[in-house]
């Protein structure tokens, strides 16, 4: 065959190359998952967030201990005894004698002053219960991060396996091209050699491509909770903060991690008055009733008593005041952790803010680097139908482009995720302001019955262990 058989061929190929190129891009399927469904999927199946909604209720449960505490304590008690006696009235003679006394006794004690210690108590319980939502948004932030990751490198790979597939098959055009013209003599053995070689290492990179594409879709599928399927292309970006001191202002305002810390700040602060309070005198008023009866015999008895008690601990060998200092530390401590997350958060958005923009730009320089590589290739490629290039120049030029369009598909993913990342990074990458279409967990449903801190025989009771039972089943 001679150079027009072999040019043509190679043309073929190359119109191949950029035609599937063209069209795996942009990765659009009718019926395809897009991002919305892959982060509906990652709400509703991860177990992150179920873990964290379960601490979430142990926190609303702690508010409805301190609520209890304000209330009095009852307790009864049911005994019966058997007793045995006996004495030896004669050398002849002993006298023994059995009793079996039964005692029942009903009991209350309830504090009545402790100059705020309970109150003090509840307040840093909700306040504990105000920074556990706040963290639960957190970890919802992750979920859904991740999920977008995930999402967006599937994509990734699928356009670098695809990319790695065309370019084998280009390749494989160049090198029946080389051989053809070495078979009439226009080109030696290494022309050939070159280009079997760049088909060996195309190979190569198709089956690592392939398999980060396997553990992209395994990613995918723990972290949405199904396999994936058709998948509808690079998802629409987020709305853009105007500048990075608003983005930067935005984050401090609403930022879970940060709101979280201002509540745990308050918590400790409660938790100094508490400590302090309870130094003091406490007042409680205590009563006891009790009847008891010898089984087997017509004695009984009744009592019962009142009391009210003024008690004050005075010296704990230096324990009240180093209890106290305690929780003053532990204020301090948490403080220092609202700074720090001040910081870390102002830290995720400059971070993020520079990802995107550095995102951006390498995506218009892509672009014109696919655009001026593909203008080389054909040039480089009609030049050498003609003799005046040689294989070694078609083949760079053609990695040239191969090169361009890999940093173009990875330029625009890496644009996705720095945007998603930025939303984070402000605190509003959630289920709620992203509108997505799923039951929006309500953290305030569960706190709400039991805030009174109801019963065990309450209708109440019995509705919130309904409740449980449905959750443990999820």
């Amino acid at each position: 065959m001679g150079i027009l058989g072999a040019g043509a061929r190679l043309r073929r190929g190359c119109v191949a190359f950029a035609t599937a190129v063209a069209l795996t891009l942009p990765a659009v399927a009718a019926k395809a998952d897009n991002l919305a469904d892959a982060l509906i999927g990652a709400y509703n199946s991860s177990g992150l967030l179920e873990q964290n909604r379960a601490l979430l209720r142990a926190s609303d449960e702690d508010f409805a201990i301190a609520v209890s505490r304000l209330r009095p304590i009852i307790d009864y008690t049911v005994s019966m005894t058997q007793n045995y006696s006996g004495s030896a009235l004669t050398s002849s003679r002993f006298n023994s004698r059995t009793t079996s006394p039964m005692a029942a006794r009903l009991s209350l004690t309830w504090t009545l002053l402790d100059n705020g210690v309970r109150f003090y108590g509840i307040e840093q319980a909700r306040e504990t219960i105000l920074a556990t939502r706040q963290d639960l948004i957190a970890i919802e932030q992750q979920v859904l991060l991740r999920a977008t990751a995930a999402y967006v490198n599937v994509l990734l790979q699928t356009d670098s396996v695809n990319l790695q597939r065309n370019n084998l098959r280009v390749l494989g055009e160049e090198l029946r091209a080389a051989q053809d013209r070495f078979d009439v003599g226009e080109v030696t053995r290494t022309d050939v050699a070159l280009a079997e070689s760049r088909v060996a290492g195309a190979r190569n990179n198709l089956t690592t491509a392939q398999g980060n594409l396997m553990s992209a879709q395994a990613e995918y599928q723990a972290v949405v909770g199904r396999r994936i399927g058709r998948l509808a292309g690079q998802p629409r970006l987020p709305a853009s903060p105007s500048s990075l001191e608003a983005a930067v202002a935005l984050a401090v305002r609403t930022h879970p991690t940060i709101l979280a810390a201002q509540h745990r700040v308050k918590a400790a602060e409660m938790a100094v008055k508490g400590a302090s309070a309870g130094l003091g005198p406490t007042v409680t008023l205590g009563a006891d009733a009790g009847v008891s009866e010898d089984v087997g015999s017509s004695g009984y008895g009744r009592d019962g008593s009142i009391t009210l008690q003024l008690n004050q601990r005075i010296y704990q060998g230096g324990g009240l005041a180093a209890g106290v200092r305690r929780t003053m530390a532990t204020r301090d401590a948490a403080r220092g952790a609202l700074l720090t997350a001040q910081r870390d958060v102002v830290q995720d958005v400059n971070d993020a803010y520079v990802r995107m923009q550095s995102a951006r730009s390498s995506l218009v320089a892509s672009a014109e680097q696919v655009r001026a590589a593909q203008v080389a290739f054909d040039g480089i490629r009609e030049e050498a139908t003609l003799g005046a290039r040689t294989t070694l120049d078609v083949l760079s030029a053609e990695q040239e482009l191969l090169n361009a369009m890999t940093a173009q598909i990875s330029a625009r993913s890496e644009e996705s995720i720095a945007a998603y990342q930025l939303l984070a990074a402000q605190g509003l990458l959630t289920a709620e302001k992203l509108r997505l279409k799923v039951a929006i967990y309500d953290p305030t449903a569960y706190f709400n019955m039991v805030k009174s801190a109801p019963a065990a025989i309450s209708k109440q009771s019995r509705q919130l262990d309904s409740v449980l039972k449905r959750l443990g089943k999820k």
